[in-house]
């Protein structure tokens, strides 16, 4: 995976904000992962959903979180320290070193939008997971370009910073929708799909959200600013868009595709 174009002083924070937003437990037990499996949590990052999902395989099942960064590993090891059943590697999704044939269950969430090769990567975690294993990725479907009334030159900003984030960077927001295409090409079972909300905001939006997406907005000045024509315009879009968030009479949602599948 190449350099993460979101890293900032307040992405771990975000990361688990995000993390807990979501009711990632339910998708984790509706997508096959039970007590006493060999689970890999690939691209764990700060490792929130590390520890849930050793808190479902239980003391007798096991836990490998994996991430690139080593700030995010520190931070995962740190809180994940009650869990013995969990370890942690850093690696690339799209060669993580490890055995084949490893897990029984592999789940990977908001990490295939930053990659420049996502048919590398399920390559990669087909590999290490064993025959009979089930491979789940949940990720984002659309740039947040969705509800009513939103204002046409939004939506065309919006568009505008996705398509300048996947140019310099690889971020794909539209990868939720490709992961269908990708399990059935690399030979997987039982492929399905489900399709969650990943925000609602009718009316004003919290602050949670404001924040995620005022985070979001900055990390990517350096790479969207430049389609703007200028800083100062990237920003006064930005400020407008934040603007249009907290209108508490317009509807804004966006949408979680969860791809699962089963190895032969």
């Amino acid at each position: 995976m190449s350099g993460y174009p979101m890293e900032s002083e307040q992405e771990t924070r975000r990361l688990l904000e995000q993390a807990r937003a979501l009711p990632v437990t339910r998708h984790l037990l509706s997508t096959g992962l039970a007590p006493g499996m060999a689970a890999l949590d690939a691209g764990c990052g700060p490792g929130l959903i590390t520890a849930m999902m050793a808190e479902v395989v239980g003391s007798g099942g096991s836990v490998v979180g994996l991430d690139l960064s080593d700030k995010r590993l520190e931070e995962a090891r740190k809180l994940c320290s009650g869990l013995p059943q969990c370890r942690f590697v850093q690696a690339d999704v799209c060669k993580t070193g490890l055995p084949a044939d490893s897990f029984d269950y592999v789940w990977s969430q908001f990490v295939f939008e930053y990659l420049r090769a996502p048919e590398e990567g399920l390559a990669e975690l087909v590999r290490v997971t064993r025959p009979g294993g089930r491979i789940v990725v949940a990720d984002v479907d659309g740039p947040g370009d969705l509800g009513w009334p939103f204002p046409e030159d939004l939506r065309e900003g919006i568009q505008k910073v996705a398509a300048a984030a996947k140019a310099a960077a690889g971020l794909d927001v539209q990868v939720g929708r490709k992961m269908f295409h990708l399990f059935r090409r690399v030979g997987l079972n039982q492929v399905r799909v489900h399709l969650a909300p990943l925000y609602v905001e009718a009316g004003a939006a919290d602050a949670r959200q404001m924040e995620d997406w005022a985070t979001r907005f900055k990390a990517l000045e350096a790479i969207a600013a430049p389609a703007f024509g200028s800083l100062a315009a990237y920003r006064e879009f930005a400020d407008r868009y934040l603007a249009m968030l907290c209108d508490p009479d317009t509807l804004k949602y966006a949408v979680l595709l969860i791809t699962e599948g089963q190895k032969q």
